[in-house]
């Protein structure tokens, strides 16, 4: 005898109908054109049997739960690696994933819950704004939308993180643009303020959406997105790396693990990595590689500004964020993308109290038209802003040139009161590389001499006698020359003994302005 109540026999119904077993046709036609459904990729991202869902049950007036499941967008609490997030999913075979009403609430719904909690928001996007059967009514729509407002609330205060996983134009878009790190999937997804067809409605141009807002274009060439990965699978281990490295919160400790050994034998080589000589390069991707604990590298944005390297690491357990001039593009200089690049990641290292550790090796900052055009005026500043804002940790190491302007922006010396400024032996800090200085300020004296070639051979090592990392540690400009391999050993000693945040000694303002 069945003895369960109708209601009871209702409410089972209608979790039923919110599965993918009872939804064979979308389903299908979803992995047509993905790798996995939303729920499939929530089930991915989070610990086994851990996830929680809030408002799965909504149901329109006008629609039937059979017909929009959750209103096509799924939320709900989990736990990813043993920590509690909050996780957001669109469901494309809804509407193309558009927000309507209902779901327009859960995902504000969901920023509250991560707001209230203290945990971090991810967000798996696919699919476009605001759903446009229910946007045409000016008595809905005149009201706006506090998400964006919450949006900027949350910023800093937890680590939110978008995964485009198809389509996300629109709305999705906007919401990557405030999220901390932004992951997409090469050849799946695409990311812009409109899609194809309504930019050849409103402007006449046809483009292919790839070419409008995949990958190559949004993580490679604009930088919107900071990570391009090959399959979803990837993209979610990546979410699960990076949130690993983070605390929960802005108040909540690092994440720190069990110190890893020194490894002498891996700091021995470091040497031999850095040439002396300032005209050859060499991947200080592998000079970091030695220095951190190993395997615990995650690099943001990888593949755009590749004279600039970003990355989250482990240094004795501890995370830290590396920012390192890349000899191998540009020769290291600072550029408008680098500088926003920076800029960004430093803003993301000081509001979860992630130390910042400096690797110099930079001629200066990109000059010419170009660079002007680039507005790197502005761009340079925000850089240098966001590290004058920042009450994390900072200690920087000159590993060889350190000149100009550039020796200033990446917290060179006493220019943003650095926990410590370290030089190698290989070091050389000055306004500017000696040649041009001879080439600038003897001009004269090189055009009129018998031999200018030998003149100015002459002017260089008369400079180079007074540029040395021995001067710059005689005038304090750096407490320290020390020797490649103690440089893993003498950052774990320091940031142990730094403590975790400084006093905020900014004036009695509300706010600061930056440049961008």
């Amino acid at each position: 005898m069945n003895t369960e109540i109708p209601a009871q026999q209702e409410i089972a119904s209608a979790r039923e109908a919110l599965t993918d077993e009872a939804r064979p046709a979308a389903v299908e036609r979803q992995l047509k054109r993905a790798e996995m459904t939303a729920r499939q990729r929530i089930a991915r991202l989070c610990d086994p049997d851990s996830f929680r869902e809030i408002g799965g049950l909504v149901r329109d007036d006008d629609g039937t739960r059979e017909a929009r499941p959750a209103d096509g967008v799924v939320i709900g609490t989990a736990m990813i690696g043993d920590r509690p997030a909050v996780v957001l999913a669109q469901d494309f075979t809804v509407h193309g994933g558009s927000s309507g009403k209902l779901g327009s609430a859960k995902i504000r719904r969901a920023i509250q819950q991560a707001m209230r909690d203290g945990t971090p928001l991810v967000m798996l996007l696919d699919g476009g704004g605001h759903r446009i059967q229910d946007g045409q009514d000016s008595r809905h729509f005149a009201q706006g939308s506090p998400t964006f407002h919450d949006f900027a609330r949350l910023s800093g205060w937890v680590p939110v993180v978008s995964v485009m996983m198809g389509a996300g134009f629109a709305g999705p878009t906007n919401y990557a643009g405030m999220s901390d790190l932004v992951i997409m999937v090469r050849g799946q997804s695409c990311m812009g303020l409109a899609g194809p067809a309504l930019v050849k409605a409103g402007t006449g141009e046809e483009i292919d959406i790839q070419a409008l807002g995949g990958a190559g274009a949004q993580v490679d060439t604009h930088g919107l997105a900071h990570l391009g990965v090959d399959t979803e699978g990837q993209a979610l281990d990546a979410v699960r790396s990076y949130l690993g490295l983070l605390p929960s919160n802005a108040r909540a400790p690092l994440p720190c693990g069990d110190p890893a050994p020194a490894d002498d034998l891996r700091q021995a080589g470091l040497a031999d990595l850095v040439p002396a000589d300032t005209r050859k390069a060499y991947d200080v991707r592998k000079v970091i590689t030695r220095l951190v604990d190993p395997d615990s590298q995650f690099e943001i944005q990888p593949t755009y500004a590749k004279n600039a390297v970003t990355c989250l690491a482990r240094l004795g357990g501890r995370p830290v964020g590396i920012i390192a001039n890349q000899p191998m593009q540009l020769g290291g200089m600072l550029t408008s993308p680098a500088c926003e690049k920076i800029a960004h990641f430093v803003a993301v290292c000081d509001a979860f109290g992630v130390p910042l550790v400096y690797l110099i090796d930079v001629p200066g900052f990109s000059i010419g038209s170009s660079a002007e055009k680039s507005l790197l005026g502005r761009r340079s500043a925000r850089m240098v802003y966001e590290l004058g804002q920042a009450t994390v940790p900072r200690i920087s190491i000159v590993l060889r040139k350190g000149y100009g302007l550039g020796y200033i922006a990446m917290c060179g010396g006493r220019s943003f009161d650095a926990d410590a400024s370290l030089a190698w032996p290989t070091s050389e800090i000055c306004a500017m590389s000696l040649e041009g200085a001879a080439n600038v300020a003897y001009r004269r004296d090189i055009e009129r001499a018998p031999d200018p070639d030998e003149r100015r051979r002459e002017i260089v090592a008369e400079m180079r006698a007074h540029v040395s990392p021995l001067r710059g540690a005689e005038g304090l400009g750096v407490d320290d020359i020390i020797a490649p391999e103690s440089t893993r050993r003498r950052l774990i000693e320091l940031l142990q003994r730094a403590p975790a945040r400084r006093e905020n000694n900014m004036p009695p303002k509300y706010r600061s302005i930056s440049p961008i």
